[in-house]
C-alpha cells in the first residue's frame, strides 16, 4: 500500500492507503475527521466538499493518493482557537441549517465562493454557485442569507 502524507487543518499527517481509497474515506476513517460527510458517492450532493490547496473539491471522488503532499482543510479546520469561522457563525445566526448533514459542504463551498467572487454576492450568484450542493431540508433561502452574512464578515 502506498504511504501518503499531507497537511490537514494545519497538521502534518501520514498513512498507508490502498490506491482506491477516496480522500473522504482517509479523512473520516484514518483521521477521524467526521465533519466531511458522504451523501451520494457520485459527486452530486456536495456534502463531502473540502479545500485542497485552497480550492473546493468533492472528496468523495478524489483519490487520497492524488492529494499526497497537499494542504487539505476540512470543516473542522475552519474554526480557530475555539471561535467559529465567520461563515460558520453566519449559518448559525441565520438558521442556514436544519438537519445539518449538508452544512459542512455548504460552508466549505461558500468560503471558496467568497475567495473567488469577493464579499459582495447577490442571491443569484450564491444560488448558482451552490448548485453542486444539495439540501433536502430547506428551501435554500436561509442558506443564501447565511452565505451573504458570512461573506460580509470574512
Amino acid at each position: 500500500m502506498p504511504a501518503i502524507s499531507m497537511k490537514v487543518n494545519g497538521q502534518a499527517v501520514c498513512g498507508e492507503v490502498e490506491n482506491r481509497t477516496l480522500l473522504v474515506e482517509f479523512l473520516r476513517n484514518n483521521l477521524g475527521l467526521t465533519g466531511t460527510h458522504v451523501g451520494c458517492d457520485t459527486s452530486q450532493c456536495g456534502a463531502c466538499v473540502v479545500h485542497v490547496n485552497g480550492k473546493a473539491i468533492k472528496s468523495c471522488t478524489t483519490l487520497a493518493v492524488a492529494c499526497d503532499g497537499a494542504d487539505v482543510t476540512t470543516i473542522e479546520g475552519l474554526s480557530k482557537d475555539g471561535k467559529l469561522h465567520p461563515m460558520q457563525q453566519a449559518f448559525h445566526e441565520n438558521h442556514g441549517l436544519q438537519c445539518g448533514f449538508c452544512t459542512p459542504g455548504m460552508i466549505m463551498s461558500a468560503v471558496d465562493m467568497v475567495k473567488r467572487k469577493g464579499k459582495k454576492l447577490d442571491d443569484d450568484t450564491i444560488r448558482h454557485e451552490l448548485e453542486g450542493n444539495i439540501c433536502r431540508c430547506t428551501g435554500y433561502q436561509n442558506i443564501v442569507a447565511a452565505v451573504k452574512a458570512g461573506a460580509e464578515n470574512m
